[in-house]
């Protein structure tokens, strides 16, 4: 029988943390949201001046991550590169931001993050899980 890590509430806070310190520092008003490897959310937070919607981006650029078993930057790729079909994937948000957070290999969960550009979305995804692994 195979085995893999799980993400604890330990190091979803820890990962919350560090992605609110990174948006922090550099003036992000985002959301945070962190799932398991099913796209089940196990945290979320959403800072003052973010929008309310943000938070339901975030969860969902997350579980597209989980659920795709990579970023979600790659299925926005693909339809801005004309694979529009990708755009009836059952997948919730196929836009950059969403990141999956790996260890040995193997998908544990991932990490999405709604309020910015893309890119600073993304980057400070990659924040909060730099602080677990």
């Amino acid at each position: 029988m195979k085995t893999k890590a799980v993400l604890t509430l330990t190091e979803v806070r820890s990962i919350l943390d560090a992605a609110e310190q990174h948006a922090r520092e550099q003036g992000w008003a985002v959301s945070i949201a962190v799932v398991d490897d099913g796209g089940h959310a196990l945290g979320l937070l959403r800072l003052d001046d973010a929008a309310p919607v943000s938070a339901e981006i975030a969860l969902g650029k997350a579980r597209t991550a989980a659920l795709g078993r990579r970023d979600s930057e790659g299925y926005e790729d693909m339809i801005n590169q004309g694979r529009t079909a990708f755009v009836s994937a059952p997948l919730p948000v196929m836009l950059t931001g969403g990141v999956v957070l790996r260890i040995d290999g193997q998908v544990i969960g991932a990490v999405g993050v709604s309020g910015v550009r893309p890119e600073q979305d993304a980057e400070t995804a990659r924040a909060g899980i730099a602080a677990v692994v």
